[in-house]
């Protein structure tokens, strides 16, 4: 089916209207394409089938919160189906062990290309590891916060904007997940 960016953002605009033939086309075009990109993550048809589910019902809640102006609507739909793949994976990792889920490999290799040689590598890489431990330690919605506020450097009201909550809420959880990723870093180390 066609992913037509203006067609698909025309489709989250009536969405957040909470017009359901919209949402059905909404869902019957993208989610052949979110549902692939939750399966390459979670490797198991029916935990996909759950992240897509949990990421179409959050996106007909937060609908009215897409700005076309920060991202293209099948990204930020990704981003939402991703983020839902993740905390599966996160529930599933702390009933088994406890371990921390990775964070996300785009930012680890950005970081990772920043340092000029062998040597900063090695030292940007386990900086970024441990950063990326801790990240995953956040909650959902919470380490989207500050990885929208300091990997893609939006501003606070911005990043409200973005998740659709009040800059309070936004404001709270930043500072609360920067004070447990202090806690955790310092616990690696590193702070």
């Amino acid at each position: 089916m066609q992913t037509d960016p203006m067609k698909l953002g025309a489709l989250l605009l009536a969405t957040a209207g909470h017009d359901a033939q919209a949402f059905r086309t909404l869902y019957d075009t993208a989610s052949p394409k979110l549902f692939g990109y939750a399966l390459r993550i979670l490797h198991k048809r029916e935990l996909a089938e759950e992240a897509l589910q949990e990421g179409f019902v959050a996106i007909w809640h937060n609908a009215a919160g897409y700005n076309s102006q920060l991202a293209a609507p099948m990204t930020w739909m990704a981003t939402v189906v991703r983020n839902k793949a993740l905390d599966i994976v996160r529930r599933a990792n702390a009933a088994a062990d406890g371990a921390a889920v990775p964070f996300d490999g785009d930012v680890m290799d950005t970081i990772q290309e920043a340092a000029a040689n062998p040597a900063d590598q090695l030292q940007w890489s386990s900086d970024a590891q441990a950063l990326a431990r801790c990240m995953a330690r956040l909650e959902g919605l919470p380490r989207q916060a500050v990885g929208l506020a300091f990997f893609h450097d939006l501003s606070h009201s911005e990043v409200a904007q973005q998740l659709a909550l009040p800059v309070g809420t936004v404001k709270t959880w930043i500072r609360r997940s920067l004070e447990k990723l202090k806690s955790c870093l310092a616990r690696e180390g590193l702070a």
